[in-house]
């Protein structure tokens, strides 16, 4: 089922949201365990979805203490977009190095990577992302840690992924070939309920 985007009257006051923030948070934090991806040893993936984008503005609102309406209106704008639409997937993408000095290395060696994950429904073509439609990661020296990424898919992927395909997920980068096929079936069931 897709989901609307959110609107002001979705989101908590920020009294009300204190109060309620413990509970909301657990729930969210379980939620998001089945929507989370390892590819390879550096690679993960956080699909996003409407709860998701729930609490983040939820916890931004909160941080920035913003309470006027041209502030609520303007985080609502920068998350939404990160909410599926019934055909596609969205994620957040990160690159993780602990190691300060190994991170710097390996994003000068990643420069591109965003434009090389894939998605897979069952024997059907692999679905590469559309990266960072809001604004360039990458420089010419290295890509970033953390990109935002769009699946877009056919009607007949739509169809088979409900009617239980098996999904996958993967990088095709040179310098990180990796795949997680099939996802985990907590997973794929949670990516379905994104579709219309």
């Amino acid at each position: 089922m897709s989901a609307q985007k959110l609107k002001r009257e979705d989101l908590y006051s920020l009294e009300k949201y204190a109060e309620i923030r413990p509970e909301f948070r657990a729930r969210v934090m379980e939620h998001k365990r089945d929507r989370r991806a390892q590819v390879g040893p550096h690679a993960s993936f956080h699909f996003e979805d409407r709860l998701t984008m729930h609490y983040q503005v939820q916890e931004m609102l909160r941080a920035e203490r913003i309470y006027e309406a041209a502030g609520i209106m303007e985080e609502l704008a920068a998350y939404n977009p990160l909410i599926p639409d019934g055909s596609n997937w969205k994620a957040t993408f990160m690159m993780e190095y602990e190691d300060p000095e190994e991170r710097a290395r390996e994003l000068a060696r990643l420069i591109g990577v965003e434009d090389k994950v894939w998605i897979r429904v069952e024997d059907h073509s692999k679905v590469y992302a559309v990266a960072d439609e809001d604004l360039e990661r990458e420089n010419a020296s290295k890509t970033s840690s953390v990109h935002f990424l769009r699946f877009e898919l056919t009607p007949a992927m739509v169809t088979d992924a409900k009617q239980g395909a098996p999904i996958a997920l993967g990088i095709d980068h040179p310098a990180y070939s990796h795949a997680a096929a099939p996802l985990p079936e907590n997973v794929r069931a949670s990516l379905v309920e994104d579709l219309a």
